[in-house]
């Protein structure tokens, strides 16, 4: 067994100490760490957790640990990173990997200096079946050079405290590792329009954002990010090649027929759309912890490039005008 301390109680490290507890094999949560003691005693006694760590760096020190799940606030993300590969314990920290691409960068050069990956950012999407099948046919040369790829982001509504560079920097960002991993390149041009908000967004805050990311081989990307859709949590993408196009479907439900109508029931959050791309995430890391081998996932480089894109189109955002990206 991995036995696995998960840093942070709130939405998304609950939910990891719950997925590792009841859905992934090989693993077993035995610490908890909250700067709110009261939640992490709570998710400690739902999955069983038998410490809970007041200092989240005394449970990565913890010789009962032998892997860490970081899903504290950003801010925490890079000092929390550092102190596990500086005491060699695999860690999936959840996006965004730092609060700046130069803070992404001392989390690269850490585990440079060690000559070792540690790392995995938890861009869950790319372990989703549908975006999984979307590669899959793209290499295979399915549609021939992909040339455009259109995405949308949607969600009916986020937390108060969400500001418009967040919908770049939290929402988009997914976007972002997506599009690098389906394409295979880099991205080196951001540029973010604001049309008219949305009359469900807070005073204030610039939503929706159609952003548009140019690629190192000449590609445009578009992503429609609107955090007040209201309507559900609805994610698309649709790859545009030479020879045809690809298009992630929703994952598969049921219809319902009646009073002369069909209709398919929506997602109202990401644990129903991506909760096998969360479990399948999961079990791959503990896995690779199991073999001894180093994690194939998203690279702490992913989360510096993330980063660094999203600060190009956060700047755009304030400039009005397209950004290079700095890698």
């Amino acid at each position: 067994m991995v036995n696995v301390g998960v840093i942070g109680a709130g939405l998304m490290g609950s939910t990891h100490a719950r997925l590792l507890t009841s859905a992934v094999a090989g693993a077993e949560v035995v610490a908890i760490s909250d700067a709110v003691q009261d939640s992490a005693a709570t998710v400690a006694e739902e999955v069983g957790a038998g410490t809970i760590h007041a200092d989240a760096l005394e449970l990565i020190a913890d010789p009962a640990v032998h892997a860490v799940v970081i899903a504290s606030p950003v801010a925490t993300h890079e000092p929390f990173a550092l102190a596990c590969i500086e005491a060699g314990k695999p860690v999936l920290c959840e996006k965004p990997l730092a609060t700046s691409a130069a803070a992404a960068k001392r989390i690269v050069d850490a585990e440079v200096a060690v000559a070792r990956r540690y790392l995995t950012v938890g861009f869950m999407r790319r372990y989703d079946p549908g975006y999984a099948d979307l590669k899959t046919r793209l290499d295979a040369g399915a549609i021939g050079a992909p040339l455009l790829v259109h995405c949308a982001h949607r969600n009916p509504s986020v937390h108060e405290f969400f500001d418009s560079r967040m919908i770049i920097t939290d929402t988009a960002v997914h976007e972002v590792d997506i599009t690098r991993w389906l394409l295979g390149e880099e991205i080196v041009r951001a540029t973010v329009l604001t049309p008219a908000p949305s009359g469900r967004a807070r005073q204030g805050l610039r939503d929706p954002q159609l952003i548009l990311f140019e690629t190192e081989h000449g590609r445009i990307v578009d992503v429609e990010a609107f955090v007040s859709a209201g309507y559900a949590y609805d994610i698309r993408c649709e790859i545009v090649g030479e020879d045809g196009t690809l298009e992630l479907l929703p994952p598969a439900t049921v219809s319902e027929r009646r009073d002369f109508t069909e209709s398919l029931p929506l997602p109202r959050g990401f644990q129903q759309r991506f909760g096998a791309a969360y479990v399948n995430e999961l079990q791959a890391w503990v896995a690779s912890i199991q073999l001894g081998e180093e994690p194939s996932g998203p690279s702490a480089w992913d989360g510096y490039a993330a980063a660094a894109v999203c600060e190009a189109a956060v700047a755009s955002l304030e400039s009005g005008r397209p950004v290079d990206v700095d890698l």
